[in-house]
């Protein structure tokens, strides 16, 4: 494993490349945690594949923004400093949604999708329950906690949102990295253009894993794209929330794997 700095516009994100002869594969971590999602994943890949990770800015061991800035420019300049010009892509949540804009915008580097609860920027079912209230009292609670700079306060409320399959050590030191990097700067975060309306450009083997525990707008967006994208195995895992590599990691790596295999990678 090889760890560095790579330069972003106006700052650096923390990456790591495992290096070898295999083709790459690229890991994208949700917005609810860090690269260190990945960890229980890397000894079925890393003897296969070249894989590569890195956290976005405010996350894990990636030092906060100073600047605004855009997800998906920040993977292209990841990257280009790895020399990487086409690699096969498994994003969760919010590193779905950067793998599906590159799908779109650069399709000559996308090889295979393995897409895990995806953001689909542009989904009506997501921008539809940005208009309605959190669950219950979640989002005064979530208010609080940010006006409160309380990271543990924030990452039990982001809990209750997206860990409903229950606490663990690890699901909470994700949701404690995703609560500091909120409060460190996600103002800062630019959306990146809307996809779903282009899904069925995505013409590479691609698979998308969503648990039935899940968000429901997000579960009813994930349905709607799998659906769009052609070719795209859809699997609904019972009782499984927002952290699929830490709830079901055997599956997450038959289905990395079986995606990976269809693509000739």
């Amino acid at each position: 494993m090889t760890e560095t700095l790579v330069a972003v516009d106006g700052g650096e994100v923390w990456a790591d490349d495992s290096g070898g002869a295999g083709r790459p594969v690229v890991l994208l971590h949700p917005g609810v945690g860090d690269s260190r999602i990945w960890d229980c994943l890397l000894p079925a890949l890393t003897p296969k594949y070249r894989v590569i990770r890195y956290d976005a800015r405010g996350f894990g061991r990636s030092a906060a923004p100073g600047v605004k800035f855009s997800l998906l420019r920040d993977l292209v300049a990841v990257l280009g400093h790895f020399g990487v010009e086409r690699a096969a892509f498994v994003g969760c949540s919010q590193g779905g949604a950067s793998a599906l804009g590159l799908a779109i915008g650069e399709p000559s580097r996308v090889s295979a999708l393995v897409l895990l609860c995806p953001g689909v920027p542009g989904a009506p079912a997501l921008d539809e329950a940005k208009n309605t209230p959190r669950e219950g009292e979640l989002e005064p609670a979530f208010s609080r906690a940010v006006e409160a700079g309380d990271v543990d306060g924030l990452a039990g409320v982001m809990q209750r949102a997206w860990g409903k399959s229950g606490t663990s050590p690890e699901v909470m030191e994700q949701l404690r990295s995703a609560a500091r990097a909120i409060l460190s700067g996600g103002g800062l975060k630019k959306a990146d253009a809307p996809v779903f309306g282009r899904l069925e450009e995505t013409t590479v083997p691609s698979a998308l894993l969503v648990g039935d525990a899940d968000y429901p707008p997000l579960v009813e967006a994930n349905k709607q794209a799998a659906a769009m994208i052609p070719g795209c195995e859809f699997t609904v895992v019972p009782g499984m929330d927002h952290f699929p590599p830490l709830r079901e990691p055997g599956l997450v790596i038959a289905t990395i794997t079986k995606t990976l295999d269809r693509a000739g990678w």
